[in-house]
């Protein structure tokens, strides 16, 4: 008898008889509570049957009842007896095969639900991560997901045995449930997918039968595939496991490609399909690298064990599958003391140019995360002096960043917008935020402090906040009231996979601009410098320009001998669907019981940039919007049809030193050009001050008992400083 242990998934719903139930008003709420967790979960293993649960007992029963193997019913005295569905018992061998099993629970037992083949020839199981609660709610109705598995193809029978636990079989044999699988033989399938340039390539592979699973099966994926992926990356001329039948392969590769979606069916006589993509832009053409600089190779969505992870080959093959040319993989907490032996101070070795790959840090989950989780990238030590791991981290993100700074880092705050929730959606907003999250909250103080480069000259402590994965207002919001302020910190883009985001790497890009060939180092420095733009990737802002001189060249300033005009130019390109999309279309989305438009959502609700958001109406058109000092001055229109357009502003009226960038929000926003007027510095904005010196103490309050004792004096002499640098900014502030 072979038994295999797998916790239990929960999934509500009714009985295959339905004169043998009557549910009241009161008794169906849970069950159609749980039956949203059953949604989730059927879509998470790749096996969406249902899309959404019905709110009444008989179309939850037409919903779910078609794909049971199995009646479990356990009586008032807790005995349990089966009876066989109407879901063919087909398997194929050597994987993992889903079916439902319906459970009429007249008992309310709360016991796990239980199965065991009698044959070893079957292994079978009743499936229960997260989301669902392993054991039995005690509702009267519930389903279950049963796992099969055999290892050849061919017939094979068993006897199926359910139990709740000690003496819950029935009588006469009841519990049992002969079952006369049939295991199909899967095929060997070569894929050969081909870029714009004919070109072999590495694309991501969503493939679904006419039952819509997902294949390979997602319990099983192991490195480089993931199980919490609907895709699979693969590399031209490598092949997936496919039993005959007719499959949809949706193909794509990242942002900058157009999706296809091609209908095959797979037979002995087909055992290869080839794929042709075509782009719709390509930055790097211009000298424009995307890059992504938070990813991870460990936990959060990675397996069981997130504290080992997977390794950096199978982090490069996601990258190249979605045609992001730089990935920083940044060891942290969970995973640091494992992750740690992958660093060497330099790109990877299995990296393929130009698909760079190098491990980096996040400080996360030890030491200064406690003020906010910092990035460090380009660093020649990744351990802080003291100990050879996570546990003796300074608590003080400035004691932190003095340390990666002087060994020639850039740095900056990861997922910025968390501690910075405000109610209002407008840009800038002078609401104070809490300041009691993981995001960019010590920022407000670290910005004003300078520390020692690796020469021994004075650099910012902080060159760049994260964008694109948080909330865009309260990301943007205190990078507008800091540069208001004169500061001249930067802004990357990130996607910190698989934490926020577990859908894919380089959802959230840095587009850096580099006049040779792609480099880590350069590319980090042109963060630094702001010589980039950050976008989700639908929408492309380049070589934006404020008379003539270039965003992150020499300084990104432009100098007026007193207030006048400038000219702005930028080549601006976007990529909408013809029809809106719906949040449905994202991974995951058909979880949703309505459907939102994304443009509808939220800005507090993912996908946080998303080029939707920014489609006028029904068009197909996008505003590009130019910003001075936080402020959209002026606006055009452009079609997202793909199509680069040269986006021009003439005469634009300079009447003090100010910061000048365009965005098309929230898909993609420049970088400053600070324009200089009589060699006065950047104090646009009274109010940003003041906001900036409420933020200190705020922050102060929220982060002062967080700090080591050890530090404390630090810690209250950086707060210090911040306060009054920030009253000395109120003072030379002229305007409101």
């Amino acid at each position: 008898m072979k038994r295999l242990i797998i916790p239990a998934l929960a999934i509500f719903a009714t009985s295959l008889h339905a004169q043998e139930l009557s549910l009241t008003q009161q008794q169906l709420q849970p069950v159609r509570v749980n039956l949203n967790r059953v949604v989730q979960a059927l879509d998470y293993i790749g096996w969406p049957v249902v899309e959404q649960a019905p709110a009444d007992l008989k179309a939850i029963e037409a919903a779910f009842d078609p794909y049971c193997i199995a009646t479990v019913t356990i009586s008032p005295e807790s005995r349990v007896s089966a009876e066989p569905g109407p879901w063919g018992p087909k398997l194929v061998g050597g994987e993992w095969s889903y079916f439902l099993v319906k459970v009429i629970n007249e008992a309310g037992v709360t016991a796990p639900l239980a199965v065991v083949s009698q044959e070893p020839e079957v292994a079978v199981g009743v499936f229960g991560d997260r989301p669902m609660n392993p054991r039995l709610s005690g509702a009267k109705l519930e389903y279950r997901i049963l796992l099969a598995k055999v290892d050849t193809a061919g017939p094979v029978s068993t006897v199926l045995t359910f139990d709740v636990g000690q003496g819950s079989q029935d009588i006469g044999f009841r519990s049992d449930l002969l079952v006369n699988f049939q295991a199909e033989e899967a095929i060997e399938v070569f894929l050969r997918p081909i870029d714009e340039k004919g070109e072999p390539t590495t694309a991501a592979f969503e493939i679904r039968d006419a039952a819509g699973k997902s294949w390979p099966t997602q319990l099983e994926r192991v490195e480089p595939d993931f199980r919490f992926h609907p895709q699979v990356y693969r590399v031209f001329g490598e092949s997936v496991n496919l039993v005959p039948g007719d499959y949809t392969f949706h193909v794509s590769r990242g942002p900058e490609y157009l999706p296809l979606e091609k209908k095959v069916t797979i037979n002995a006589d087909r055992k290869a399909v080839d794929f042709k993509l075509e782009r719709w832009i390509d930055p790097s053409e211009f000298g424009w690298w995307s890059g992504d600089h938070h990813i991870h190779a460990a936990g959060c969505k990675h397996y069981e064990s997130p504290s080992e992870g997977v390794h950096a080959d199978a982090m490069l093959r996601h990258c190249q599958g979605e045609d992001l040319k730089v990935g920083a993989n940044l060891t942290w907490g969970p995973c640091f003391d494992y992750q740690k032996q992958f660093f060497t101070g330099k790109v990877d070795e299995v990296s393929t140019y130009p698909y760079l790959l190098r491990y980096d840090v996040e400080v996360s989950g030890f030491g200064s995360h406690r003020s906010g989780h910092l990035c460090l990238l380009r660093l020649n030590d990744q351990i802080y002096p003291g100990g050879d791991s996570s546990e003796h981290w300074p608590t003080l993100c400035l004691n932190t960043l003095k340390w990666a700074q002087k060994q020639g880092a850039v740095c900056g705050p990861a997922h910025s917008g968390w501690g910075l929730a405000v109610e209002s959606s407008e840009l800038p907003n002078y609401e104070i935020p809490p300041y009691d999250g993981i995001g960019a909250n010590e920022y407000i103080v670290d910005v004003t402090h300078m520390v020692e480069g690796p020469d021994g000259t004075e650099v910012p402590a902080v060159d760049f906040l994260s964008t694109v994965d948080t909330p865009y207002v309260w990301e943007l919001n205190i990078w507008y009231h800091t540069l208001n302020c004169g500061y001249r910190t930067r802004i990357s883009g990130e996607t910190d996979f698989p934490c926020i985001y577990g859908e894919r790497v380089g959802l959230g890009r840095s587009y850096i601009k580099l006049d040779g060939k792609l480099n880590y180092d350069a590319w980090c420095q042109g963060i630094a410098d702001g010589r980039g733009y950050v976008s989700d990737g639908r929408s492309h802002i380049m070589d934006f320009s404020v008379n003539d001189h270039e965003v992150g060249t020499q300084g990104s300033e432009v100098t007026l001998d007193e207030p006048g005009t400038i000219s702005v130019r930028a080549d601006v390109a976007g990529f909408l669907k013809e029809e809106t999309e719906e949040l449905s279309e994202i991974p995951h989305g058909r979880l949703l019981r309505d459907k939102p438009k994304i443009a509808e959502l939220s800005h507090t609700k993912k996908p946080y940039w998303h080029i939707e958001r920014a489609r006028i109406g029904d068009s197909r058109e996008v505003t590009v919007e130019l910003v001075v000092n936080g402020e959209p001055v002026a606006e055009k229109r452009i079609a997202a049809d793909g199509v680069i357009n040269e986006v021009t502003f003439d005469d634009v009226p300079i009447e003090r030193s100010s910061w000048v960038a365009l965005r098309i929000l929230p898909s993609s926003h420049t970088n400053p050009v600070f324009v200089v007027v009589g060699e006065k510095p950047i104090r646009s904005s009274r109010r940003s001050a003041q906001w900036c010196l409420d933020s200190v103490d705020q922050c102060w309050s929220q982060k002062e008992a967080m700090i080591d004792p050890a530090e404390m004096a630090d810690a209250k002499a950086a707060y210090a400083h911040a306060r009054e640098t920030y009253g000395k900014i109120l003072t030379e502030s002229e305007v409101e």
